[in-house]
């Protein structure tokens, strides 16, 4: 069973920026974060990623490169939970056998780092992968990659649920004392889908859908803004014309 990790106590103004699975998407992954700094305005700001950094998309190393330099430079603001995917690859380079993690988006991870086998990866990079939790409780939400089973406490969720479930998670509409924050099932529409007890952030960004963050403040459960690189772009065009 895995524990919960809870937050330290939060500065005055405290924004939450949640974002949803990148995928190798480094282009939407670096609009998006410029667009989440200049919307937080110089208020202090905390970034929680709930997983799948990599696979499927063309640039891994680039995202994971962008985040961990993003760690570096807001230390202790940035969260970095573990989604399948991450546990694909650590899976893969535990067993010495990569037919799964490559049939799911790992060539393309290899392509990235320009290397053919798992193996080859940078020791520092499997090290930041392998240190990721799992989850993180703010005290309002609950952040994590897939969902929860329904039928077991937070704090006494298995890892593999955590990483991979869907149902009965996903049509399950119980309270479970915080809203899960959650990625992993991609959604078609392209919009974030918000239910009374939970909040989908995958926006499908591998699959040609926006790279998407939700907003949160500490006054309130709920999402005060949801921000996309699509919005970005269009900033920037507007800026240059």
């Amino acid at each position: 069973m895995t524990q919960t990790t809870s937050a330290p106590p939060s500065p005055p103004g405290l924004l939450t920026y949640a974002i949803g699975d990148v995928h190798g998407c480094l282009d939407k992954l670096t609009a998006l974060l410029d667009l989440c700094a200049r919307h937080a305005g110089g208020a202090p700001a905390r970034f929680v990623f709930v997983g799948d950094y990599i696979d499927r998309g063309p640039d891994s190393r680039g995202a994971i490169e962008t985040i961990r330099k993003l760690q570096g430079e807001r230390p202790g603001e940035v969260i970095c939970l573990r989604g399948n995917h991450e546990a694909l690859l650590l899976d893969a380079i535990k067993t010495g056998d990569e037919t799964h993690w490559l049939r799911n988006g790992g060539i393309q991870t290899l392509t990235s780092y320009g290397v053919t086998d798992a193996a080859e990866l940078p020791r520092d990079h499997l090290a930041w992968i392998e240190s990721l939790r799992l989850t993180f409780d703010d005290g309002r939400r609950f952040f994590v990659h897939a969902g929860v089973n329904p039928a077991s406490p937070l704090d006494r969720q298995t890892d593999h649920d955590l990483m991979w479930i869907r149902e009965p998670f996903l049509n399950d509409d119980r309270n479970y004392g915080r809203l899960i924050v959650h990625g992993h099932t991609p959604l078609k529409t392209g919009r974030p889908d918000l239910h009374r007890n939970r909040l989908n952030l995958d926006t499908a960004a591998v699959y040609g859908g926006p790279l998407t963050a939700a907003v949160f403040n500490e006054e309130k459960t709920w999402p005060i803004a949801f921000l996309n690189n699509v919005q970005a772009s269009s900033e920037a065009a507007g800026a240059g014309t």
